[in-house]
């Protein structure tokens, strides 16, 4: 079958057959020429040829415009637990318009921003609204309304209109309460907020309304199995275990014991010796806890660490 609609036609014996290999996009453009021209006998002609269609190419080519996005995209990755999460989406903005009962219809599966569908990606397993969420890619739909907005985590990662949405891919589905905000978003924000070992909060803004979306992950049964794999080890974490127990209300006299231990492991550390004053403290041993950031400020002062040296201070005015 031939290629093109002229009397005298390319074929794809031709192409073979001739000594000129020209891709489609080039045949297609030579279509009304006659084969004849591109014998050996007509090489000179054939040179202007291919030279004119180069120019043809790149004169297209280098006439492409590149301008601003309207809704820029955004890509945020936020540490979260013991790995991340990560957040794309797009930003529209209001641009004197009416945003939500009219750009963004009120009771309707909204895509939650613009151009591309949003997605959420999580490293480790997270929990949202009661349901684990395996580790994964995600996408993000909303469907918000005055009072409720209706927050969805999808297996679909394509959906930018409502028709594609099919609700039994939800991951899970999370109802919350819209807050008005004090101020006017003018471009349509997404970030974490209440960034917290275990927890964080997922805010949607835009115009002046904002909802927020819990996250959380489990870090305790993490941590601990790793502080009770490694205390079996050689190189033991002795202040890195004991800072964990400190912080998160945990038995503050084994904390100490894993100071003391820290403490015999690096006797100059200044910020070893701080932290042990400060668990001290807490204990309510103020003689000792007192000792304790003397020795923590006078290795601080020889190593000249002012920030340190500060810290120490405080400490010592809280315990008189």
């Amino acid at each position: 079958m031939s290629l093109f609609h002229s009397k005298v036609l390319f074929t794809p014996s031709s192409l073979q057959t001739s000594d000129l290999y020209l891709p489609a996009s080039v045949i297609l453009l030579l279509s009304p020429i006659p084969l004849s021209l591109f014998s050996k006998k007509n090489f000179f002609m054939k040179k202007i040829l291919i030279a004119s269609i180069a120019l043809f190419i790149l004169f297209f080519a280098e006439a492409q415009l590149t301008t601003p996005q309207a809704s820029p995209t955004q890509t945020i990755k936020q540490n979260f637990g013991l790995s991340s999460v990560e957040l794309s989406y797009s930003r529209p903005g209001i641009k004197g318009r009416k945003v939500f009962d009219d750009l963004v219809p009120f009771g309707k599966v909204w895509r939650t921003g613009a151009n591309s569908a949003t997605t959420l990606s999580f490293e480790d397993d997270v929990m949202i609204g009661g349901t684990k969420i395996p580790a994964g890619k995600y996408g993000l739909l909303t469907i918000p309304d005055k009072d409720k907005w209706t927050l969805i985590i999808t297996k679909q990662l394509d959906v930018t209109n409502p028709t594609a949405y099919k609700q039994e891919q939800d991951a899970v589905r999370v109802d919350v309460k819209p807050m008005d905000m004090d101020y006017k978003m003018e471009t349509f924000t997404m970030q974490f907020a209440n960034v917290k070992p275990s927890s964080c909060d997922l805010q949607i803004m835009w115009d002046k309304t904002v909802v927020a979306l819990p996250i959380s992950t489990d870090v305790e049964t993490k941590v601990m199995g790793q502080i009770n794999d490694l205390m079996n080890k050689d190189n033991r974490p002795y202040f890195d275990a004991a800072m964990y127990y400190m912080n998160n209300g945990k038995d503050l006299n084994q904390a100490l014991v894993w100071f003391d231990k820290a403490a015999e492991q690096q006797p100059d550390a200044y910020w070893v010796h701080h932290q042990r004053a400060n668990c001290l403290a807490k204990l309510g041993k103020k003689s000792e806890a007192k000792a304790a950031a003397e020795k923590s400020k006078a290795l601080a002062i020889t190593a000249k660490n002012d920030d340190y040296v500060t810290l120490n201070n405080k400490l010592l005015d809280q315990l008189k």
